[in-house]
């Protein structure tokens, strides 16, 4: 089950854009997964809903986008830094 480890190294490079520092939370994540890229999506879905749960990332959310041949990319990351003007 090669999702499981995607979806370690997506968790990886999302705490690793956050910083040390932390200075804000995960709270939305985007993936964009081909059609021919070899990926059960709804079994990485299923794995980073599991990962996601807990910290740093308590309640963030997985969006996956299908899209034709055999990309993997992670798309975008949403962060709460908890400044009322955003």
């Amino acid at each position: 089950m090669h999702e499981l480890s995607i979806a370690l190294e997506v968790c990886r490079m999302a705490e690793e854009r956050l910083g040390r520092d932390g200075l804000g939370s995960i709270v939305g994540l985007g993936l964009q997964v081909g059609d021919d890229s070899g990926i059960e999506a709804d079994n990485l879905e299923f794995c980073l809903e599991a990962l996601l749960s807990s910290p740093p990332f308590t309640g963030a959310k997985p969006v996956i986008e299908h899209l034709p041949g055999d990309v993997l990319r992670l798309s975008y990351l949403e962060v709460e830094d908890g400044d009322p003007d955003d």
